[in-house]
């Protein structure tokens, strides 16, 4: 960490003292008013919850067990990276292609070997410790020459438009479908932009629920969709304990699920850059122990039965919507998740909102992620004059959009990992003294 961020924790003590601000830009050591804050908060609870439910469910986690460790996971990190760095933790999409494949899961009911899994995800989460304690005693100056802004800004980009096909494929199942998202992505940008006071800063959560009853409206009351099914949401009860599940280890599974870490390191670089990018200010000082808090989280998520854990591009979008970076805002998301995690209801209930709202939810969420690689390269006077810094874009994104999978024996690499090794590698090359030389 940087002597300036130590000397700034020094002087103000180890967490910020979040001065009370109303209007404008809010800044990560300032806060809204507590009920704004609190509001806003669940907000960034909702934006993560989708994801953070599904990924389990591909997998066959128990999504109870992935919202109670996300919560947990996020305080694990808000309390290394002192309160400094406005994050959310939730599951990472990282993992799947490699747990399923470590497993042979087949994809429906609860995965029988995810012990054996567990035990994968904590190798890459110690993986992960390793590089983040090399991080914080070397700094942070060969993470930034491995991956400049032109290539954590494709990184970003390359995430962003990886998901596209995840919310397109939401709302393109019929017609009805289609116009439902269209319509919840209108009323979240007509509440961005529109809204009265307060409610401009909560265009996710209120689109979130404006979309859930429009649909419920057309399709239960009119017949126009497929009705929501609320069996589930009144059989669940409202308190219970999740499923926790120990982990195993298998040194075939460690050796196959344990390099997702480097993934998540690129993931977590982008999206620290994209924060400082919104915010206008550098948070790199932060960079090392950002590695380590995700790396602990993960850690701790898998020891209970919880997935691997990442910072989640989805609150960065709502953080990128709202103009609201208060690291509050996901103490009180966390811990709202860790009570939701003891709730069965509440999981049947978000597993109740219907796919073609996620999928509007979706559109504006990943866009905004992908959007956010073009402020990384604005703020960086990144040159595309340069062709090394265009074939480098162009490849990365091309790969992450068109999801390009590489198979070595048993390990998978999808198109976000391809996408970020192919940026990784093709700029060092092309940057390289060999291409120099030939100039």
């Amino acid at each position: 960490m940087s002597a300036a961020k130590s000397s700034e924790e020094q002087a103000q003590g180890y967490f910020p003292d979040w001065k009370l601000k109303t209007s404008g830009v809010i800044m990560p050591e300032e806060r809204l008013p507590w009920g704004q804050t609190i509001v806003a908060g669940l907000q960034h609870g909702v934006a993560m919850s989708g994801g953070t439910i599904i990924a389990p469910l591909l997998m066959g986690f128990d999504p109870n067990v992935a919202l109670l460790f996300s919560g947990i996971g996020t305080l694990i990190f808000f309390a290394v990276v002192a309160g400094r760095v406005p994050s959310y933790l939730g599951s990472s999409f990282a993992f799947i292609a490699v747990v399923i494949a470590a497993t042979g899961y087949t994809g429906y009911g609860p995965n029988p070997n995810l012990s054996v899994a567990l035990g994968g995800i904590i190798g890459a989460g110690v993986l992960y410790g390793a590089i983040a304690l090399i991080v914080m005693w070397s700094g942070v100056g060969w993470v930034e020459r491995l991956m400049p802004p032109v290539v954590t800004g494709a990184v970003v980009a390359a995430i962003g438009l990886n998901l596209a096909p995840v919310a397109v494929k939401s709302v393109s199942a019929s017609s009805f479908d289609t116009w439902i998202g269209l319509l919840t992505v209108l009323i979240i940008g007509v509440i961005a932009v529109a809204a009265p006071g307060m409610w401009r800063r909560l265009p996710i959560i209120l689109g979130a629920i404006a979309g859930y009853l429009l649909y419920w409206l057309l399709a239960n009351g009119l017949g126009l969709g497929k009705p929501i099914d609320f069996t589930q949401l009144s059989a669940a009860p409202l308190i219970g304990l999740p499923n926790f599940t120990t982990p195993s280890f298998r040194v075939d599974a460690i050796v196959l699920i344990a390099p997702v870490a480097i993934i998540l390191v690129a993931e977590n670089l982008g999206h620290i850059k994209a924060i400082g990018a919104m915010t206008g200010r550098s948070l790199d000082g932060y960079l090392g122990r950002a590695f380590l808090g995700d790396s602990l989280a993960t850690i701790a998520s898998a020891c209970g039965g919880g997935t691997g854990v990442t910072t989640y591009a989805e609150n960065i979008g709502v953080m990128a919507a709202t103009k609201v970076y208060s690291t509050l805002l996901f103490a009180v998301a966390a811990l709202v998740s860790i009570l939701l995690g003891f709730s069965p209801k509440f999981g049947a209930l978000i597993l109740s909102i219907p796919g073609p709202v996620i999928g509007g939810l979706s559109i504006v969420l990943f866009g905004l992620i992908a959007a956010m690689a073009g402020r990384i390269w604005v703020e960086n006077k990144v040159d595309f004059a340069n062709p090394a810094n265009l074939i480098t874009v162009a490849v990365a994104l091309t790969a992450g959009a068109g999801d390009l999978t590489l198979k070595f024996g048993a390990f998978t690499i999808g198109g976000i990992g391809t996408a970020t090794f192919g940026a990784i590698i093709l700029y060092q090359i092309l940057t390289s003294s060999l291409a120099h030389r030939a100039e």
